[in-house]
């Protein structure tokens, strides 16, 4: 609607909001219509009309088999279109059209916008299946022709209200239609069962809606303004209301076809169900984090209780390996840390790369400095969970095995996250769609000569292997640093980034 707009018409950014406005509550006017809407607009020249959108009913058969918009119609074809935008009223004369053998009646409404007419509603009505119209659809049309007054007046759609037709109430969910003081006149069948769902035993119809929906679902705690004046339609409001174990959505629509308040039309859904769903899925939310929270909190039992037994050691090897042992249950820890703070099995790696850096940086034997750059950005928790343990080994062994004790030194951690990395050997079922680069490089004395990483025996890098190719499916190599040192290249396959 924009492009048509702005290519054809000489409207204002504020006239083109109004009209936003309208096709975003218009489906209502279909459906109570039971008739297509194709809005026109005329074009900057004025001697033709643009169709800018086209909405069909849920409540009906419709008018239109083909896509009305883009159509460019000349002035004076339709008379109808010209009537409605220069007398800027409502216009109904006229005989039944007949479109591949439909009889389809056809009026104008136009749309105002402070006290000027933008353009033209063209409502087309199927008459092959017109029989004797219900008490339900008789309420329906009688409150469309007041839609279509206030709309030709410039008051509907409200201004500031703008509205979210997939989960606000439609027609065909349920309406109730108010006197000018709130007493019921109308409630279809979907509406009184919406309402027995609350608690209603009686029907509807001559009671004042807002002091009934007030003893059927008492506020609880605080409200923004008085239940019985909302459900009793004054203003343009949307709420819930809940009783009995049922919810409802309400929705008020006053209608003020001349400028005074006749009444008021009241869609409402019954959303029980997805609300019971909704509470449901935030209790598994909460009882998953809670898990998360426990296995951190066991994890951390286990650690101390590795740490304790490493103290009553006399073999400093064996100390060394409770030491590693604890380092490697404290990472994954952090992990689940982590997930018992979030709402999804998702982890801002860069905040668990920073803690495992300073938790292995403890056992650094002199003055190195670790440091990351490049952001890991948000991983899987499978992904989290074996990369905490594959980047903690890494470090351990570079701090262990690059510098002597009391050497200066630096380690560098960067991550990125792009396409493929060259020169990067990559395990089997390695993927290559977005990836996640990982750089660890010291600064230390090197790799032994004749040192290959894909045949060393040592347990971490036994681990770090095992990680990547097998349960990450990425690469992993070692290789000298360009000047000094050693460089560890890690590519691992990750979901794109959201």
């Amino acid at each position: 609607m924009n492009d048509l707009v702005r290519q054809h018409t000489a409207l204002s950014e504020s006239d083109l909001e109004w009209l936003h406005l309208l096709v975003s509550e218009w489906q209502l006017l279909s459906d109570l219509s039971f008739a297509d809407l194709v809005l026109w607009v005329p074009t900057r020249d004025g001697t033709r009309y643009v169709s800018v959108a086209q909405m069909r009913p849920n409540t009906g058969p419709t008018s239109y088999q083909d896509d009305m918009v883009g159509h460019l119609v000349p002035r004076g074809r339709r008379p109808l279109l010209d009537a409605a935008l220069d007398e800027g009223r409502i216009v109904r004369e006229g005989d039944p059209e007949w479109r591949e053998e439909v009889p389809v009646r056809v009026e104008s409404i136009p749309v105002r916008r402070d006290g000027r007419v933008l353009g033209v509603i063209a409502r087309n009505t199927n008459l092959l299946t017109v029989r004797t119209p219900s008490r339900l659809e008789l309420t329906y049309l009688q409150s469309a022709s007041d839609l279509a007054q206030m709309i030709a007046a410039g008051s509907f759609p409200f201004p500031g209200q703008q509205v979210d037709m997939d989960a606000s109430p439609r027609v065909g969910d349920g309406l109730i239609r108010l006197d000018a003081d709130g007493v019921v006149q109308y409630a279809s069948p979907n509406a009184l069962s919406a309402y027995h769902r609350l608690g209603l035993a009686s029907d509807l119809v001559g009671h004042h809606l807002g002091r009934t929906t007030d003893e059927l679902a008492p506020a609880r705690g605080p409200v923004d303004e008085a239940m019985v004046k909302l459900a009793s339609g004054y203003a343009p409001r949307e709420t819930e209301v809940e009783g009995s174990g049922g919810v409802i959505q309400l929705r008020a629509i006053p209608l003020k076809p001349k400028g005074t308040r006749i009444g008021s039309l009241v869609l409402l859904r019954d959303v029980t169900e997805l609300r019971r769903r909704e509470r449901e899925l935030i209790t598994k939310d909460a009882t998953i984090r809670e898990i998360h929270h426990r296995v951190k909190n066991n994890l951390q039992t286990v650690a101390a209780l590795l740490r304790l037994q490493s103290r009553r050691m006399d073999s400093a090897q064996g100390r060394e390996a409770l030491d590693e042992a604890v380092r490697r249950v404290g990472s994954i820890a952090i992990v689940h840390e982590t997930l018992s703070q979030n709402l999804d099995e998702r982890v801002e790696f860069d905040e668990i790369a920073d803690r495992v850096l300073a938790m292995v940086a403890e056992i650094s034997p002199g003055k190195v400095v670790c440091r990351r750059t490049g952001k890991f950005g948000v991983l899987d928790a499978e992904v989290a969970t074996p990369l905490s343990m594959v980047l903690t080994e890494i470090l351990q062994n570079a701090l262990e095995h690059a510098f002597v004790p009391g050497e200066e030194g630096r380690v560098d951690v960067s991550a990125v996250r792009s396409g493929d990395a060259p020169g990067v050997k990559r395990g089997e079922g390695a993927r290559s769609d977005a990836r996640l680069m990982i750089t660890v490089q010291d600064d230390g004395r090197g790799l032994p000569e004749g040192f290959d990483p894909q045949r060393a025996g040592n347990l971490g890098l036994q681990i770090v292997r095992t990680l990547v190719e097998g349960e990450l499916g990425g690469g992993f190599d070692m290789v000298p640093a360009p000047v000094r040192g050693t460089r560890v290249m890690l590519d691992i396959p990750v979901e794109p980034q959201k």
